[in-house]
């Protein structure tokens, strides 16, 4: 079993920079690949980013690509995601999501384990 919480979510301007944390626990965490995703109420859920605990570029969608960074500190357990020059169209619950899975993976169905979402929203 693999826990996760993400933290870091708020309201922000257009432009703006907000960091969020997705905190992992659980005997076998670290045979699990992190993941990011977003999603708007009635979408499914669409990946933001992907990172590996052994190391490894992370993934990241192109919509997101230079702006959002993906970190991780393997000894507290937790992976970041920086999300900078934010759009309102960046608004969305993100959740982190942990898989047996290569950070290559987009598909949602594919990760095993979520946090309870965190919400960001952009005002223009």
């Amino acid at each position: 079993q693999v826990q996760l919480v993400e933290s870091g979510g708020g309201l922000v301007q257009a432009g703006g920079s907000l960091r969020l944390s997705c905190a992992a626990s659980g005997r076998t965490v670290s045979n699990y690949n992190i993941g990011w995703f977003r999603q708007t109420p009635g979408n499914g859920r669409q990946f933001v980013a992907a990172i590996s605990w052994s190391g490894g570029s992370p993934n990241y969608a192109n919509a997101v690509k230079g702006r959002f960074t993906i970190s991780r500190d393997n000894a507290k357990n937790t992976v970041y995601l920086e999300m900078n020059s934010l759009k309102p169209e960046d608004t969305d619950v993100y959740y982190c999501a942990a898989g047996r899975v290569t950070v290559t993976t987009t598909s949602w169905n594919l990760y095993d384990y979520w946090g309870q979402g965190t919400q960001v929203t952009v005002s223009s």
